[in-house]
């Protein structure tokens, strides 16, 4: 027995724990497609309130902010 093959012996267990199930996997097509009027929409509105939202946090509190 070569030092490889005593070695991936040892290290057996630890890969069959790396190997996802198939369960999951999934080959088939999607069941609904999107336009790309519809994926363009989800980026923006995710965009928008990924920067709003937090600006918009400090400005509804920026006389707390003063306070401090």
């Amino acid at each position: 027995m070569s030092a490889f093959s005593r070695s991936f012996f040892f290290l057996r267990p630890t890969l069959r724990s790396l190997i996802a199930s198939k369960a999951g996997i999934s080959s088939k097509p999607a069941k609904h497609n999107l336009t790309v009027a519809q994926e363009q929409t989800i980026a923006m509105v995710s965009f928008f309130a990924a920067v709003m939202v937090p600006s918009g946090w400090i400005l509804a509190n920026l006389e707390e902010y003063k306070k401090r």
